[in-house]
């Protein structure tokens, strides 16, 4: 290709390529693309579908029939982001064989916005996700905790394969220590390549990815519901008043509300976690997951008394690096067709493995220039957040 031009549909398809091989946590988890934007191309504000996990009730001491619908249903979500990275170049890079320009150009530059994506994603994850293991200002260097983070979602139903763990380094090397002989070094899944692979153990892939986010704890972590009588499907408490407000992403347990068995409902020993969402204030805390007492959705022992003690995860004003096992349809991560735009002579877009992007090509003649950006149009949901659990261990002040 030295003597031609490298085609903005080759450069596509390396963009896509070296973001499919960068995206740890991305590949690892539900990836859907929504095609009903093919033709005309989606805009920020807009709604992408996604598709939702079915529930099922039992019918007992009974003969008749009580037939449940189980065709798959669509929720949506809203598209969130238009992320994008932009580049330059002159008429004589663009002479450059396609290995040359991926390897100066296009792989820096994929890698910084896939980067930003998934640290986006990761927290957004996190967050969501209500159920968490390991012992305060405690370093993991055993499969203790990735096992009780195994146990969580075998008792949330969670399929046994596709499971992943993302982990930051300052943790796998903690563990990788204390358990070389279950570590040993792997490239490749099947045949695929996934940057940041560790090791398959304790049934999940470990990934080593610096992205994890950080639970930053708030200066008080016990109170009180006030008073408060928490109904059915609730989604915030009135707490008598705490010194600060707690954070989002914050994990906490009330006293007396156990968790139960998916199916069953009967209780499990150990009490029901939830999160904290945004919006809590010192005496208001919104959270999640709504509980319920009773019903398909059953998902706690019994509604909080009142006065029933809150009590938060870790101490007070200190920061927790969180790794998190999932099964891969806990998160999804949506992407949806950029337009192609009618006075854009190069302007290509390309799908794979769930993920779109487009790629726009303009010229400045007066500097000699093609600018170039690869723009990519995503919504995240976590439409199955039970099917998570964060491991936590060692504070940072």
């Amino acid at each position: 290709m030295s003597n031609s031009f490298v085609t903005i549909d080759m450069i596509t398809r390396e963009a896509l390529r070296i973001a499919h091989e960068s995206c740890a946590f991305i590949s690892t988890t539900d990836r859907q693309y929504d095609d009903s934007f093919a033709k005309t191309g989606a805009k920020i504000g807009q709604t992408l579908r996604v598709r939702k996990p079915n529930k099922y009730s039992r019918t007992t001491g009974s003969r008749v029939m009580d037939v449940q619908d189980q065709a798959e249903s669509n929720g949506t979500i809203t598209i969130a982001t238009q992320d994008h990275v932009d580049m330059r170049f002159n008429s004589a890079e663009l002479a450059l064989s396609i290995d040359e320009i991926s390897k100066r150009y296009i792989e820096p530059a994929v890698k910084v916005l896939v980067s930003g994506i998934e640290a986006d994603y990761l927290a957004f994850a996190s967050k969501a996700t209500y159920q968490l293991v390991g012992t305060d200002n405690t370093a993991i260097t055993t499969l203790e905790v990735p096992g009780k983070a195994r146990a969580k979602l075998n008792q949330q139903l969670a399929p046994k394969s596709e499971r992943a763990i993302q982990m930051d380094s300052v943790t796998m090397g903690a563990l990788v220590n204390g358990m070389s002989a279950y570590f040993n070094p792997s490239n490749a899944i099947g045949e695929q390549y996934r940057e940041g692979l560790i090791a398959r153990t304790a049934m999940a892939d470990y990934y080593e990815n610096e992205r994890v986010w950080t639970m930053p704890n708030a200066a008080d972590v016990a109170t009180t519901l006030d008073t408060y009588t928490v109904t059915q499907g609730d989604a915030d408490l009135t707490v008598a008043a705490l010194s600060a407000a707690p954070v989002a992403g914050m994990v906490f347990t009330i006293a007396g509300v156990y968790d139960v068995h998916p199916e069953t409902k009967v209780a499990y020993p150990h009490l029901k976690q939830f999160v904290v969402g945004a919006g809590s204030t010192t005496t208001n805390v919104v959270f999640s997951p709504a509980p319920y007492s009773t019903g398909v959705n059953q998902n706690v022992s019994a509604m909080p008394a009142t006065t029933a003690a809150v009590t938060f995860f870790g101490t007070a004003s200190k920061n927790y690096v969180q790794p998190l096992m999932y099964h891969k349809e806990a998160f999804q991560f949506v992407t949806a067709d950029l337009p192609l735009m009618d006075d854009a002579a190069k302007c290509v877009r390309r799908v794979q493995d769930g993920l779109s992007m487009r790629v726009w090509q303009a010229s400045d003649i007066r500097n000699d220039e093609l600018l170039m950006r690869i723009d990519i149009l995503y919504g995240m949901a976590a439409l199955r957040p039970e099917w998570a659990c964060r491991l936590s261990g060692l504070y940072n002040v």
